[in-house]
């Protein structure tokens, strides 16, 4: 049986998905960007804090399904500008302690709403 994950902490679905999906214990975010749930407005003009919100939003989901960043076992990082990819590297890699995640890495021709990285995460 499948469970749909919905917080007030991570925005809401901008099209016909849900946040995450848990099923036999393993749960499927969608991709999050970097809009702020409390305004409901992108913050995507420093990409250091557009990256951080991303993985706030991502945690907040995690949160609702019992689970934190330890938990997560595959991520995907969209970036619109592989040139990005140390900065949104090194901060994605603080929100994790060690045995990090599988992971790819790619850059799009463009995202939702025009931002500059989208995430999404497999976590049991």
């Amino acid at each position: 049986m499948k469970t749909i994950i919905q917080t007030n902490e991570a925005p809401s679905a901008i099209g016909p998905y849900s946040q995450a999906v848990k099923i036999n214990g393993m749960l499927f975010t969608s991709g999050q960007i970097a809009i702020n749930p409390l305004t409901n407005k992108l913050e995507i003009e420093d990409l250091k804090h557009e990256t951080h919100l991303v993985m706030k939003n991502l945690n907040a989901v995690l949160k609702k399904a019992n689970m934190n960043f330890s938990n997560v076992v595959k991520t995907t990082i969209f970036l619109k500008d592989m040139n990005d990819f140390s900065l949104v590297n090194e901060i994605y890699a603080s929100y994790f302690e060690e045995n990090y995640p599988a992971r790819e890495t790619v850059q799009v021709a463009q995202l939702p709403k025009n931002v500059n990285v989208e995430i999404s995460m497999i976590a049991v």
